[in-house]
C-alpha cells in the first residue's frame, strides 16, 4: 500500500451534508463528497491487511484495496478502470448502497472502517466529469437476440453486459421511463435521475434497445402494483422472437397489514406514495397526488423505504412524522467480535431521520381508526419477545393521531403474473426458482428463460441486483454461445 501506516495516522473522514433547513425545501441531492485531499487521506487508511474481507463483503466483489491505493496516489483514471471492471453503475451504489464492504473492513474490527463508499462515490463522479465513462460497443455481433424484462439495476446491468458481448438486446419496461425502483422508488434527494439517464444514453450507444410502457403478460385483477403501460406483449411472443429471455423485474408486491380499518382513505403503501413524488419531480402531472402537507404522518416500517417516506414527508411539510418499528431498539454500537465481518445489528440513523422524525420501537398496530371514511389515528400496543414469541405488553395500548399512514414493511415477491405467463416455477416465497450454481446458473424450468435480481432472490439491495444481472448475463451468454468471456 502507498501509506503502510496510514490507518494509524488518519481518522475516518465522513462525507458532508447540506444544512437541513435548506435541503428539506427541495429534492436535490445534498451529500457533499470528498475533495482530492480528503479522498487521498481516506485511501491512505486502507491497511495492507493481506486478506481483504471487503472484497467478499461487497456483492459485486469490487477490488477495493487496489482502487483505494490508486486514489491515495491520485491516479484517478486507473482507479476508475479498476472500479469499472466489477461494477457497471458505481454512481448508484456510491449513493444508495449501505456499504456491506465497510462492515467487512479489517480496520472495522476495533476502529472506524475505511470510507470505501465515499471513495467509490468520488471516483465515479470524477470519471463522469472527465469524460472517462464512454460507450463500449462490441467489435463483433453474434446475431443472437435477448429480451430482458424489467429495467431496474439487475436488468440494466445484464443488458449492458450482453450488449458488450455482441448480442442484440431489447430491454422491456412497463413504466414510461427506464430505471425500475431506482427511478420510481428511490427519492431524488438520495439519487437524482440524471444518473440513470446518462447510463441509458451510454447503453443506447452500445446497442441496447429500450421499450418502455410495455407490460409483459397481464397484471392480476385487483393488483396494487402501479401499471402505466401503454401496450402489452405476451410471454409466447417473447419466446418466439428472442433466443433467450431474462426476467429481472423487482419484488413489487408490498407486505400488507390486514387489521381493522385498513380500507380507510389515507392508508397507503409506501410504493403508492414515493413514485408519485418522483413523477412530479420529473415534470409529470399526478392527479390526486398523496401529500403529507400539514398532516400527522405515521410510517409503519423501520427500514430504508420507511426512511424514504420520512424524508419525502418532511419535504412536503408534514406537521409531524413518526416511524414505527416492530422490533426492539438495537444497540447504538454493534458487538464487533461477534458480528465482524458480517452486517452488524445496530441502530442506524439516516439523514431523513435527522431532518425530523420521532422513532418508536417495539410497537405494533392493532387498528386503523377513522371518521367519515378517513384515517384519524392508530390503536397501537407495545410488544416484546418472550420464549421465542412476540407477545403484547399488557396495558400498553394507546391511540396516536394520524392523518396519513404509509406502510413500508418490505416486499414479499415479484409480480406473480409475469412468472405465471412464462410458466416459471416459483419457490416457497413466490420468487422465480433458479439456482446460482455454475451449471445452469439463473436458468428457470422453462427452456431459454432465465431469472435474476429481486425476481429470483426477493427484496434485496441495489448492489445485489447488479451482481445478479452481471452473473445472469454471463449465464445467458454461455447458453447462447457455449462459452463466455464475460466476468462472473
Amino acid at each position: 500500500m502507498g501509506k503502510i501506516t496510514g490507518f494509524m495516522e488518519y481518522e475516518r473522514i465522513e462525507e458532508g451534508y447540506g444544512p437541513i433547513p435548506e435541503r428539506v425545501k427541495n429534492y436535490k441531492e445534498f451529500v457533499i463528497g470528498l475533495n482530492d485531499e480528503q479522498a487521498k487521506l481516506q485511501g491512505a487508511r486502507c491497511m495492507d491487511c493481506g486478506t481483504p474481507f471487503c472484497n467478499s463483503g461487497c456483492p459485486v466483489n469490487n477490488i477495493i484495496p487496489d482502487f483505494n491505493d490508486l486514489v491515495y496516489r491520485q491516479d484517478w483514471q486507473n482507479a476508475f478502470a479498476v472500479l469499472d471492471s466489477t461494477n457497471n453503475f458505481p454512481e448508484f451504489t456510491g449513493r444508495i448502497c449501505p456499504a456491506p464492504c465497510e462492515a467487512a473492513c479489517t480496520l472495522n474490527v476495533n476502529d472506524d472502517a475505511v470510507g470505501i463508499k465515499s471513495i467509490e462515490h468520488a471516483i465515479i463522479d470524477r470519471a463522469w466529469e472527465n469524460g472517462w465513462v464512454t460507450p463500449r460497443p462490441p467489435k463483433l455481433k453474434t446475431g443472437k437476440k435477448v429480451a430482458v424484462v424489467g429495467s431496474g439495476p439487475a436488468g440494466m446491468a445484464a443488458s449492458q453486459q450482453l450488449a458488450r458481448a455482441g448480442h442484440d438486446v431489447t430491454l422491456f419496461e412497463k413504466n414510461d421511463r427506464i430505471g425500475g425502483l431506482l427511478r420510481y422508488g428511490i427519492p431524488d434527494f438520495k439519487m437524482e435521475k440524471s444518473h440513470i439517464d446518462r447510463r441509458v444514453a451510454q447503453m443506447t450507444a452500445e446497442g441496447v434497445s429500450f421499450r418502455t410502457g410495455v407490460m409483459v403478460g397481464k397484471l392480476p385483477e385487483g393488483s396494487k402494483v402501479t401499471n402505466l403501460a401503454r401496450e402489452s406483449i405476451s410471454a409466447q411472443d417473447l419466446q418466439e422472437q428472442f433466443d433467450a429471455v431474462l426476467l429481472t423485474g423487482g419484488a413489487e408486491q408490498s407486505r400488507d397489514l390486514p387489521v381493522p380499518g385498513r380500507e380507510l382513505d389515507g392508508v397507503h403503501f409506501a410504493m403508492e406514495f414515493l413514485p408519485q413524488q418522483n413523477r412530479v419531480n420529473a415534470g409529470d402531472k399526478v392527479k390526486g397526488q398523496i401529500r403529507a402537507d400539514g398532516k400527522h404522518v405515521i410510517v409503519i416500517g423501520g427500514g430504508d423505504t420507511g426512511s424514504d417516506c420520512v424524508g419525502t414527508s418532511n419535504r412536503h411539510g408534514a406537521s409531524s412524522v413518526v416511524q414505527f418499528e416492530l422490533m426492539a431498539q438495537p444497540p447504538e454500537e454493534e458487538n464487533r467480535p461477534l458480528t465482524w465481518p458480517y452486517w452488524p445489528y445496530k441502530l442506524r440513523t439516516s439523514s431523513s431521520h435527522e431532518e425530523g422524525c420521532e422513532r418508536e420501537f417495539a410497537i405494533a398496530t392493532k387498528e386503523f381508526l377513522g371518521e367519515k371514511g378517513n384515517v384519524t389515528g392508530l390503536k397501537t400496543v407495545r410488544v416484546e419477545w418472550k420464549d421465542g414469541k412476540m407477545i403484547e405488553v399488557p396495558g400498553s395500548e394507546q391511540i396516536l393521531k394520524a392523518d396519513l399512514v404509509l406502510m413500508a414493511m418490505g416486499f414479499v415477491s415479484p409480480v406473480a403474473s409475469v412468472l405465471e405467463a412464462f410458466g416459471v416455477d416459483k419457490d416457497a416465497r413466490g420468487n422465480a426458482k433458479a439456482t446460482t450454481e455454475l451449471q445452469g446458473a439463473y436458468a428457470t424450468n422453462v427452456q431459454k428463460v432465465f431469472a435474476a435480481g429481486d425476481m429470483r432472490r426477493g427484496q434485496s439491495l441495489v448492489v445485489w441486483a447488479i451482481r445478479e444481472g452481471r452473473q445472469a448475463a454471463r449465464a445467458v451468454d454461455e447458453y447462447l454461445m457455449g462459452c463466455s468471456d464475460l466476468p462472473r
